[in-house]
């Protein structure tokens, strides 16, 4: 396999995660858009040398009705916690405050409520910074690509996870008169966690295999 074919194959296996990732959070994706071939792959996304043109990887999502639903405040007359999501490969090899800032332009500009860059390199200190600097209007999420070539919840020693909505919360702390703070806790930069996008407060359902009672399940509260 050339060094092309190779990137191709590469870029190929994370774009197609990166699908399924979006797809399981509850966006409305069609399985259609990214079940495709290497082949189709280099076809439509690589150029005349066989590299893949990762500006024209970018794609978008609007949460499903149910994720809008999970997402629900309880209070009185509050929203979803959730909204579009814009996806964007960038093909800079060193991602600075130049590329932190555009980024953030692109999804402030597009009225996008959560925004994942996929690296090639991880980006530099002063750019992390520039993305905290504005998570209180924006969630930004940063992927490298090697740790998208395969999907992790595909795994089989990956047990089912399940996000519950704000009142499956509630009635679960009620059921058992827990405080949140006794539920076990699974941390936000958890490979599973970040690809679900959990955010601190959320809790997961956790569903297993039992050899003698079948199934089971357990629950996480998601730390910030």
């Amino acid at each position: 396999m050339s060094d092309p074919d190779r990137e191709a194959s590469r870029v190929w296996r994370a774009w197609r995660t990166v699908h399924e990732m979006v797809a399981d959070r509850g966006y409305e994706i069609s399985e259609e858009e990214y079940s495709i071939s290497l082949s189709e792959f280099q076809s439509k996304f690589c150029d005349g040398e066989g590299r893949p043109m990762r500006k024209s990887l970018s794609f978008s999502a609007n949460p499903s009705q149910h994720m809008i639903d999970v997402h629900q405040s309880l209070k009185p007359g509050g929203g979803s916690d959730c909204g579009p999501i814009w996806v964007e490969f960038l093909s800079e090899l060193s991602i600075g405050v130049k590329h932190a800032k555009a980024f953030v332009h692109r999804v402030k500009d597009g009225n996008y409520h959560t925004g994942i860059m996929i690296c090639i390199n991880a980006p530099t200190a002063a750019s992390l910074k520039s993305f905290a600097a504005v998570e209180k209007e924006v969630t930004v999420e940063i992927f490298m690509e090697e740790n998208l070539l395969v999907n992790i919840t595909k795994h089989e020693l990956v047990p089912k996870h399940v996000l519950l909505s704000k009142m499956e919360k509630k009635k679960l702390l009620e059921r058992y008169r827990l405080k949140e703070s006794q539920l076990p806790r699974i941390q936000k930069d958890d490979p599973v966690a970040r690809y679900f996008g959990l955010k601190k407060g959320n809790v997961v359902k956790i569903i297993r295999r039992s050899e003698t009672s079948g199934r089971y399940a357990s629950y996480r509260l998601c730390l910030g």
